[in-house]
C-alpha cells in the first residue's frame, strides 16, 4: 500500500511539474526576508525519515497500522498537489547540490527531485508528516513531543526559505489530523491496543 501511495505521488508530482502556474502573493513570506536553510530543509527531512524508520523497527506492532497511515497521507496530499497549481514564490532558497550530493546519490537523482524540487506546494509534507507521526505515537510522551517540535521546527523551515506558502504549512496540520482520525476508522482491527487504551478525550 505504501509502495503504491509513491507511484501515485511519483506521477502527482510530474503532473504538477508540467502544469505549473504563476506564483501568489502570501502575507509571510511577502513580508520576511529569504533564509538559506536548505541544509535543515533536506538534510533535515532524511533524518527524520531514518528517524521514523528507526521507531517503527523499534516497535513492530504498529508498524502495518502507521505505514497503512503514511500511506494514506502521501495519496491524500497526492491528490491535494494536482489540484492546485500554484508556482513557486518568486524569491525562495535554491537547493544548493553541494549540501545535498550524497543524499542526491543515496536515494537517485529522479526520486531526489521529486521529493525536494517539485511544485507540490499544498499541503506541506515536512510539517504534516511528523504531525503525523505525534498521533500514531500519542501515548509515547517523548515521541509525540519529539514529533511534534519537529512539526512546528519544518514549518518554520520551509517559511523561512520560502519553499511553501503559509496555508501549505497552516493546513498541514489540519489535514494530518484529519488523515489520522480517518485511519482509525479504516484500519480499526490493526489499531495498536496501546492506543485504544489510552486517554480517547485527548485525541
Amino acid at each position: 500500500m505504501l509502495g503504491a501511495a509513491f507511484v501515485i505521488d511519483s506521477y502527482a508530482v510530474n503532473y504538477v511539474n508540467e502544469t505549473v502556474s504563476n506564483s501568489v502573493t502570501d502575507i509571510i513570506l511577502s513580508n520576511t526576508p529569504v533564509f538559506d536553510l536548505d541544509g535543515f530543509f533536506v538534510n533535515g527531512a532524511m533524518i527524520l525519515v531514518v528517524f521514523i524508520a528507526y521507531v517503527l523497527l523499534w516497535d513492530p506492532k504498529r508498524m502495518p497500522f502507521s505505514l497503512k497511515t503514511i500511506a494514506i497521507f502521501v495519496i491524500v496530499r497526492s491528490v491535494f498537489i494536482t489540484l492546485t497549481h500554484i508556482g513557486p514564490f518568486p524569491v525562495h532558497a535554491v537547493v544548493n547540490p553541494s549540501t545535498t550530493s550524497f543524499i542526491e546519490d543515496i536515494i537517485g537523482q529522479k526520486m531526489f527531485s521529486s521529493f525536494f524540487l517539485g511544485n507540490d506546494f499544498f499541503f506541506s509534507g515536512h510539517t504534516g508528516l511528523p504531525f503525523l507521526m505525534a498521533f500514531l505515537y500519542y501515548d509515547r510522551v517523548w515521541l509525540r513531543s519529539i514529533f511534534m517540535l519537529a512539526s512546528v521546527f519544518f514549518g518554520v523551515v520551509v517559511l523561512l526559505t520560502h519553499l511553501h506558502y503559509t496555508i501549505d504549512v497552516l493546513s498541514a496540520f489540519f489535514i494530518s489530523y484529519g488523515i489520522y482520525r480517518m485511519s482509525r476508522i479504516f484500519f480499526s482491527e490493526e489499531m495498536p491496543e496501546e492506543l485504544i487504551n489510552f486517554d480517547k478525550s485527548t485525541i
